[in-house]
């Protein structure tokens, strides 16, 4: 199957459910990836990545925007040349062959369906503690019946929760700096081990990753390629003005929250933004901080569905998935069944299992699914992206996707040795199924072969 210059699909399943509906704009794009990396991730991620990393905190965070940069490049070459829905499913598909599509979608589809119950559970938790169970499936329905509605309504909702989060952010670093607790000095300079003996170089690693997952939004632009607009000039734009927004917003807030907990204060907190503004003496803006988490959780879970839900539709069209949650709504335009199904499988998880400590080979997964995206990215030359130099562009967009692939596999063997263990696991079961399905097949599947 070979993607068109439109954007839809090739191959039957595709040709028969028609393509998308293309309605995003730039502004829209980087809407979606800011509430995917702007989300719960900023609110939690700081203080086990203290604890991992201890006084090399910011090192770490550079670390892992080196990483996400260069993932983020290699991302928005390829969706300009493979604009359809599936992200790195199509990439690996298309130019490395059908079975590592297979293995991205699978550990992102997996991955993430478990992170989308988790960060229900996220909500739930925050807003009615005892009944997480029941608000978790509430947000997931309702989140759920708006994507259903046209991916513009999602674009719409997200605008307005980023905007809330960002301004709740904004005065949580404020009150920080403005604080006469604050040592900003101190948050550059201070280096050494963790509380618990962590840090050197594995330590920082570790918290890289960990820092990594929440920059990984951006991929959700990507995987809606197939509903931008003009796709190969406006998803080249969104994914670096995203990223470049959520790195922003990440490094003020680690400054701020360091410059008045310090790395023991962060690195034992489990709610590090509310205890920053009750140490500078802003004890009123903790339910603003508490809402804001909530808010944050709500927009990563948007994401997340629209991402899933967009990966199972390319799966379902090469027969990866059942061919029916291919099909796309005559009027609105959208994967209404694969995000019916999505949300159904999640809302069941979030009502019956806790999956907020038991993710991660998710964390693992993301990294597997970045690695095939780099890969797929070194195959690609200079002459096949409009408006470049040919081979100037080939052999940096090269360095840029041997940097990333580097990243990700250190990133990954730095994980917890559960996680890799886990998530190994996963890939490994992906891979079976995988076997047997190509066994059962009468011919290849649909896209099969690296198309250069």
């Amino acid at each position: 199957m070979t993607s068109t210059e439109g954007g839809t699909t090739g191959g039957s399943a595709g040709a028969a459910t028609g393509g998308l509906k293309r309605s995003l704009g730039v502004g829209d794009a980087v809407v979606v990836g800011l509430g995917a990396m702007v989300g719960a991730g900023i609110f939690a991620a700081l203080a086990p990545a203290a604890r991992a990393a201890g006084g090399a905190l910011l090192t770490a965070l550079a670390v892992a925007a080196v990483v996400a940069s260069c993932n983020a490049w290699s991302s928005a070459r390829l969706a300009a040349r493979h604009p359809a829905s599936g992200g790195t499913y199509v990439y690996g598909r298309e130019r490395l062959g059908p079975f590592w599509g297979y293995l991205a979608g699978w550990a992102f589809v997996i991955g993430k369906t478990a992170s989308c119950a988790a960060m229900a559970l996220t909500v739930g938790a925050y807003l009615w503690p005892g009944r997480e169970h029941v608000v978790a499936v509430v947000a997931v329905v309702a989140l759920t019946a708006a994507g259903y509605g046209g991916v513009q309504k999602s674009a719409r909702i997200a605008r307005v929760i980023v905007a809330v989060v960002l301004a709740v952010l904004a005065g949580v670093v404020a009150a920080c700096l403005t604080s006469g607790a604050a040592d900003v000095a101190g948050a550059f300079g201070r280096g050494g081990s963790g509380p618990d003996g962590s840090g050197g170089v594995r330590g920082v690693l570790g918290a890289a990753g960990l820092l990594f997952f929440a920059f990984a939004g951006y991929a959700r632009i990507t995987t809606l390629g197939e509903e931008v607009r003009d796709p190969r000039r406006t998803i080249p734009r969104a994914v670096p003005l995203a990223l470049g927004i959520a790195l922003a917003v990440y490094a003020a807030v680690a400054v701020a929250v360091l410059s008045v907990l310090g790395v023991e204060g962060l690195a034992g907190s489990a709610a590090p933004l509310s205890d920053a503004v009750r140490a500078a003496g802003w004890s009123g803006l903790t339910p603003v901080v508490r809402a804001g988490a909530v808010l944050a959780a709500l927009g990563s879970l948007l994401a997340l569905v629209l991402g899933v839900s967009r990966t199972a539709l390319a799966m379902a069209r090469d027969g990866h998935l059942p061919r029916a949650l291919a099909a796309v709504h005559p009027r609105h335009g959208t994967p209404h069944r694969a995000e019916a199904a999505v949300g159904a499988v999640v809302a069941v998880l979030a009502a019956t299992v806790d999956l907020r400590g038991a993710i991660g080979f998710s964390s693992f997964g993301v990294l597997v699914y970045y690695a095939i995206a780099n890969a797929s990215a070194w195959t690609l030359g200079g002459s096949e992206e409009p408006g470049t130099g040919g081979r100037g562009v080939d052999r940096g967009g090269r360095v840029v996707a041997a940097t990333g692939l580097a990243g990700c596999v250190a990133l990954a063997c730095a994980l917890p040795p559960a996680s890799v263990v886990a998530g190994a696991g996963v890939l490994a079961l992906g891979a079976l199924l995988y076997g047997v399905g190509v066994r059962r097949r009468p011919g290849p599947p649909a896209g099969s072969g690296p198309a250069r």
